[in-house]
C-alpha cells in the first residue's frame, strides 16, 4: 500500500436477525460500496481446514467437527446458547482473526467506502472503534420474528431464543449514528439508502469521524 494513501473510511452496519440487514447491504453495494462481510470471514475460518480450527479443536475436542472436516456451526451454535462461558472462549478464538481478516481486506479495497457487515457490532467496542460511523437496520422485534419463522421455519421459541443471545433492539439503537428502518415494505426500505450513500461519499472525501 502506498504510504501516503489514507486509510478506507469504513462505516459499520449491523441489526438484528430478520431486521433486513442483508438486503440493505447488497444495495449499498450496488450503489459502488465495497462489503466485507464477517459472518462470511467465520466460515471461510470454520471451513475444511479453516485457519481457526486447530485452536477450536484443542478448547473444545474434535466433535465439533462435520464428516468433512468442518466446524459444526448448528451444535456449536446450541452448545454456546446454553453454556455461556463456551460462547466466551468460541469469541475469544474467532474474533481477533475476524478482525484482523477483515481490516486487511478494507485495506486492499478501492471502493470509495467498506461496509463492515458486523451482527454483534453492538457488543464489540473493539469493533466499533474502527468504523467512522455505524449504521443500524432497524424494525420492530415482532416483524423480526414473523419474518424468521417464515424465512427459516423455525418455530417461534427458538427465534425468541437467537433473539435473546444478541444485543437488544435498544442497545443497538444507542451506538446508530444512522438507522434505516425497515418496518415498511421494500420500496421504503431502498428509498433511505442512497441519501446515506451519498453521505458516506462525501464524508470519506473529507474524513468526517464520528462525534
Amino acid at each position: 500500500m502506498n504510504a501516503t494513501r489514507l486509510p478506507p473510511y469504513c462505516v459499520g452496519l449491523t441489526g438484528g436477525i430478520g431486521s433486513g440487514k442483508s438486503t440493505v447491504a447488497a444495495h449499498f453495494v450496488r450503489l459502488g460500496a465495497d462489503l466485507i462481510d464477517t459472518d462470511a470471514i467465520a466460515r471461510q475460518l470454520t471451513a475444511p481446514g479453516g485457519a481457526a480450527l486447530p485452536q477450536l479443536c484443542a478448547a473444545f475436542g474434535q466433535n465439533i467437527l462435520t464428516a468433512d472436516g468442518a466446524l459444526d456451526r448448528a451444535a456449536m451454535r446450541q452448545r454456546v446458547f446454553s453454556d455461556p462461558a463456551a460462547r466466551q472462549r468460541l469469541e475469544a478464538i474467532l474474533h481477533p482473526r475476524i478482525r484482523e481478516l477483515a481490516l486487511a481486506r478494507s485495506q486492499a479495497s478501492q471502493a470509495p467506502y467498506v461496509l463492515f457487515d458486523v451482527p454483534l457490532l453492538a457488543e464489540s467496542p473493539a469493533w466499533q472503534a474502527h468504523c467512522a460511523r455505524i449504521l443500524v437496520v432497524d424494525c420492530p422485534i415482532e416483524l423480526q420474528i414473523s419474518r424468521v419463522m417464515a424465512r427459516n421455519g423455525l418455530p417461534r421459541a427458538e427465534v425468541e431464543r437467537i433473539l435473546a443471545s444478541q444485543a437488544s433492539r435498544a442497545q443497538r439503537l444507542a451506538i446508530a449514528d444512522d438507522v434505516i428502518d425497515n418496518s415498511g415494505d421494500r420500496p421504503h426500505l431502498e428509498a433511505q439508502i442512497p441519501p446515506l450513500h451519498q453521505h458516506y461519499l462525501r464524508a470519506a472525501l473529507t474524513r468526517v469521524a464520528r462525534k
